[in-house]
């Protein structure tokens, strides 16, 4: 299994170095990266303890930056004393890069405040190196609050959202 780590590191060697393709299989887990806008994935085997975004197609330079929505601007005063409530799971980033909550600056956000998901359900894309890495909710129940804006850096291990568990 890869760590978080460990793919962060061969995606700057892949993309400092003169190589356009790199393939890296090992313990049933298989890394390929593809540089120049063509298609970069990672294909894990199924764990329940898997904590590796699948990493989607890389985009041209012009990111999708969206302004925040208005909801959200309604929702965190009123939201703010849930976020010490610890029987709250909290989706944390698993890398430093741009929080997305779309896909594309058109296109409806992954997730919102009352919005039901299950483990593998898509909640935002972090943009890391040009790389959009689709991050999951990993847990089942109800997103309570989107702790941050769209467009906004994150650091790793930065909570994203916070998740009532089922």
């Amino acid at each position: 299994m890869f760590k978080i780590q460990e793919i962060r590191e061969i995606i700057k060697l892949v993309d400092s170095s003169s190589i356009d393709e790199f393939v890296y299989e090992a313990d049933g887990a298989k890394v390929k990266l593809k540089k120049n806008g063509v298609v970069v994935t990672e294909t894990v085997a199924p764990k329940k303890e898997v904590v590796a975004p699948v990493v989607q197609q890389s985009a041209p330079a012009a990111a999708p930056v969206a302004p925040a929505a208005p909801a959200k601007a309604e929702e965190a005063p009123a939201a703010a004393p849930v976020n010490n409530d610890p029987s709250l799971h909290k989706i944390v980033s698993p890398m430093v890069g741009t929080f997305y909550q779309s896909p594309n600056p058109d296109s409806p956000a992954y997730v919102k405040v009352g919005d039901k998901v299950g483990n593998e359900t898509i909640v935002c894309i972090v943009e890391a190196m040009k790389l959009f890495n689709e991050i999951e909710a990993e847990v089942q129940g109800e997103i309570v609050e989107v702790l941050v804006k769209d467009g906004e850096l994150v650091e790793y291990g930065q909570p994203l959202f916070l998740v009532k568990a089922e």
